[in-house]
């Protein structure tokens, strides 16, 4: 048997997700919320973790993403990241925790299949459809720390919400916010918000 870790901040859908899972003969599966992340892969020890990082609060997950990636090489449990289509700057952040697979949220659930078992077994698994994502993440010129930022304030969050959330000072998050207007080439925050959504990097 496989053992798998859901991880998705909405119940009603990682629960679905399981009951999907679970109808396949080698799977067994549990789900954690994004809080509970690093719990559930210590206490379940599965084999792969399916990561949904598209959460309604984007801090939340890059926050656990790193402390849960360093569980996994510890348990040698594999990360296979649920990617949204069209948002290269998301799969950058995600790629920076080396996951071993990732399988775009529009296709099929034959293509999460495939790939919890080629990860399961220790392979790598990229969905052919990301190729493109894939490609305009090595063009985003933010770093991982001002995508958050952007992420956070593109959510209308202040500079002292972004500060709190992200445990930066306020002179910090302020210092980053005008990097991120000059890297995207925008007139202010607002302009450099506009961009970066255009683009997909939040």
């Amino acid at each position: 048997m496989i053992k798998v870790l859901v991880v998705h901040d909405t119940c009603l859908l990682r629960q679905a997700l399981a009951i999907l899972l679970c109808r396949e003969h080698d799977l067994e599966v549990n789900t954690a919320s994004w809080s509970d992340a690093v719990t559930g892969l210590v206490s379940w020890q599965p084999r792969v973790c399916v990561l949904d990082v598209d959460a309604p609060e984007p801090a939340a997950p890059m926050s656990q993403l790193a402390l849960l990636a360093e569980q996994a090489a510890e348990r040698k449990c594999g990360l296979l990241v649920l990617a949204p289509p069209s948002r290269p700057g998301l799969l950058y952040r995600v790629s920076q925790a080396r996951a071993m697979g990732y399988v775009s949220k529009g296709e099929p659930c034959e293509a999460l299949l495939g790939a919890i078992r080629h990860v399961a077994q220790g392979e790598q698994f990229v969905d052919t459809s990301l190729g493109w994502d894939f490609l305009q993440a090595s063009r985003v010129p933010l770093t991982e720390r001002e995508l958050s930022v952007l992420s956070l304030a593109s959510q209308g969050a202040s500079v002292a919400e972004i500060a709190g959330d992200l445990h930066l000072t306020h002179g910090t998050v302020r210092n980053y916010l005008s990097a991120i207007t000059r890297k995207t080439g925008a007139r202010n925050r607002v302009d450099a918000i506009r961009i970066s959504q255009k683009a997909g990097w939040v």
